[in-house]
């Protein structure tokens, strides 16, 4: 019998075993409140449901362009037109099956077996899975609190030769932090002079406290932004990504898209050109004012029950924190507040190769209501 492959043997995105752990306490006890789940908790918004109830009466909804329908990537190239004062055309726009989907064509359209390619550590996991699944040999750089948890032109200059690929993720998960503009712009143009292609993860634009996010394509066409219509515009489960692509790519990414998914989910295509009106737009920053609620709350509760060492929270939905002085073993840890408490949180193994153990990410993507009730369940907890 044939055995499973050498690439399939990658971790597994371990906060899923903590939903399946939540769901199993949801119910026999009734009582879980997740600040685990990296994905809002409202639906999406109102213009969106509307259009999705037309589309299924007026639309065949069959296959469309591998690339994705012509309306939808003129709403997301005025859209990051607008907000980065950039040229975007609908030709620069790919449209994806979620943004996982739009980082597996790139990483197969853009590298080859044994080609390098360099992400922050802590970053996101599927980064360094996807691209390890798939022969490429990943280079993690120690990003910590004195960069801001993002990394920098010097780091890069510290490396033996350039990469094929630097992934940079801003606001990033887990730390919520944003990288400088002035640092983004110089490590894309790192990136342009050495033959680095960019890889700028700004799926979470959108969410922000404060800090200006930039763009990658305010700097360099050369580079690939990725986005998502699953984070700010609360559209998880719809699975609709998007990538603005250098030119050179395209053809790459079309032959790859055409024979692995056909093209993205019709229903959710032609439902999504509605997220990108004003109408939406002013029902997803109220969301945002209510995740800036909820980010003070912990702000402020975490370190009054000593939990103190806490990245800089600029944006996204989350608080990642060391614990150090509680755990060596943040997934038992994890495990043990969900017993004891009810409450879900997401351990650091996940995004840290090296210190995951000590640390963990707190969401606070969910109500108000809950954010409070769970930090008052932690607070007993911790007093054990």
């Amino acid at each position: 019998m044939h055995s499973e492959s050498q690439r399939s043997r990658v971790e597994p995105f371990h906060v899923m075993d903590v939903f399946a752990a939540a769901a199993e306490r949801a119910r026999t006890h009734g009582d879980v409140l997740s600040l685990a789940a990296g994905q809002p908790s409202t639906r999406a918004p109102e213009p969106v449901l509307r259009a999705t109830r037309d589309a299924l009466d007026a639309h065949l909804l069959g296959y469309t362009e591998t690339l994705g329908i012509l309306p939808l990537r003129q709403a997301i190239a005025e859209y990051h037109s607008e907000r980065y004062g950039i040229t975007v055309d609908a030709d620069d726009v790919v449209v994806t099956t979620g943004s996982s989907g739009a980082f597996t064509l790139l990483f197969l359209a853009a590298f080859d077996v044994g080609d390098t390619v360099v992400m922050a550590r802590p970053g996101y996991p599927a980064y360094r899975n996807t691209l390890a699944s798939l022969g490429c040999r990943v280079v993690e750089l120690d990003t910590l609190a004195g960069t801001r948890f993002q990394p920098t032109v010097a780091m890069l200059e510290q490396l033996p030769e350039p990469p094929a690929g630097l992934i940079i993720a801003s606001p990033a998960n887990p730390t919520g932090t944003i990288i400088d503009a002035d640092e983004l712009a110089a490590i894309a143009r790192w990136c342009d002079e050495h033959g680095t292609l960019l890889i700028s993860d700004e799926i979470y634009h959108g969410i922000s406290y404060g800090a200006h996010t930039s763009s990658a394509w305010e700097t360099s066409k050369e580079s690939v932004a990725i986005g998502s219509v699953s984070k700010y515009f609360s559209m998880t489960g719809w699975r609709l990504g998007w990538m603005l692509l250098p030119s050179r790519l395209r053809r790459a990414v079309e032959r790859l898209a055409s024979n692995m998914t056909v093209c993205p989910p019709a229903i959710s295509q032609v439902a999504a050109i509605a997220a990108f009106t004003e109408q939406s737009r002013t029902e997803l920053d109220s969301h945002v004012r209510r995740y800036a609620v909820n980010r003070q709350i912990l702000l402020d509760g975490l370190p009054a029950m000593g939990i103190t060492d806490l990245a800089p929270a600029d944006g996204a939905f989350y608080v990642y924190a060391d614990i150090a002085h509680l755990t060596d073993d943040s997934r038992a840890w994890c495990a043990q507040v969900l017993a004891r408490t009810g409450v879900a949180l997401a351990p650091g193994v996940d995004f840290d190769t090296v210190r995951g153990h000590t640390t963990v990410r707190f969401s606070f993507a969910g109500t108000t209501a809950d954010v409070e009730a769970a930090l008052t369940r932690l607070r007993g907890f911790t007093t054990y």
